[in-house]
């Protein structure tokens, strides 16, 4: 069965319960095209009872910490599975030097395994592209893979990836404040995969993390999307099926909660919308 799996739905780098952070699988006859890779994505993938050994490529939206903390764990654990490659990586400058740094910072596990226990060279198992511009950057017979730039501030550049799967469009749009770009490139999809942020929550955050910080306060606002923006997204772009992920906030119980989420998306937008959570299945 094809299908979407959300794999962690929580917004942001701290240390919270109720999410898993970023990251999503398309699952494809059998294969696995892997969307942004944030803590605990590998026990998400064995909770959610998908097989590392097929996964076929990763995709990065961007470098913030949360997208990526566990891109080189992931890698790592599936070659330990047994994976033997090839796993295409797709994402933005630096992503390169990222995983070259921690395959030294792993080298000394990396080399032990490798000449005592007869497994294929570790870099053998990967491919790095880096994404620098918007076009088709991957396809294969089951998925065509486009992306755009889209705005989430100072991180420079963040994509938004759309998949084209037999008759169905895929969109997931990764960190964006509100983007006319991103509403083209969603026309008509059938999902659409969109972060969301309820600015009521936002002060809740700051009192958490750093009380008073008005600067991080902006840099929250101003690099996301609101559930009064997101809904004039999804009616802009006539999308079919309206998907909230990265969820902010998280590990909020007075916030997390679905009838909170439908009723603000509701004033903008009357369409089918799906409040994501951790290993939510989703059958195209």
């Amino acid at each position: 069965m094809n299908k979407i799996v959300l794999l962690g739905t929580g917004g942001g780098p701290r240390i919270w319960e109720a999410r898993s952070q970023p990251s999503s699988a398309l699952v494809v006859n059998n294969d696995i095209y892997i969307i942004d890779t944030g803590d605990g994505v590998c026990n998400q993938l064995a909770k959610a009872n998908l097989n590392p050994l097929k996964i076929k490529c990763i995709f990065i939206t961007h470098n913030h910490s949360d997208h990526v903390a566990d891109l080189g764990t992931l890698l790592l654990r599936s070659w330990q599975s047994g994976h033997k490659g090839m796993i295409n990586c797709h994402g933005p400058n630096p992503i390169k030097k990222m995983i070259s740094s921690y395959c030294e910072y792993m080298s000394w596990d990396i080399n032990l395994r490798t000449k005592h226990e007869n497994r294929p060279q570790f870099k053998s198992i990967f491919e790095i592209n880096e994404v620098s511009s918007e076009k088709i950057i991957y396809e294969d017979k089951n998925v065509k893979v486009e992306c755009i730039t889209v705005p989430h501030g100072e991180a420079v550049p963040s994509y938004a990836y759309k998949f084209y799967v037999s008759d169905k469009e895929v969109v997931f749009s990764g960190d964006t404040s509100k983007s006319e770009k991103l509403i083209k490139f969603s026309n008509k999809a059938d999902y659409l995969i969109h972060e969301v942020l309820n600015l009521k929550g936002v002060d809740d955050i700051i009192n958490k993390t750093y009380p008073g910080n008005n600067e991080f306060r902006k840099h929250i606002i101003d690099g996301h999307t609101s559930t009064e923006e997101l809904g004039i997204i999804a009616t802009e772009a006539k999308v079919k099926n309206l998907v909230l992920n990265h969820l902010v906030p998280t590990g909020s119980p007075k916030f997390d909660l679905d009838e909170i989420w439908l009723k603000e998306l509701a004033i903008n937008f009357k369409g089918n919308v799906i409040v994501g959570k951790d290993l939510l299945q989703i059958k195209l």
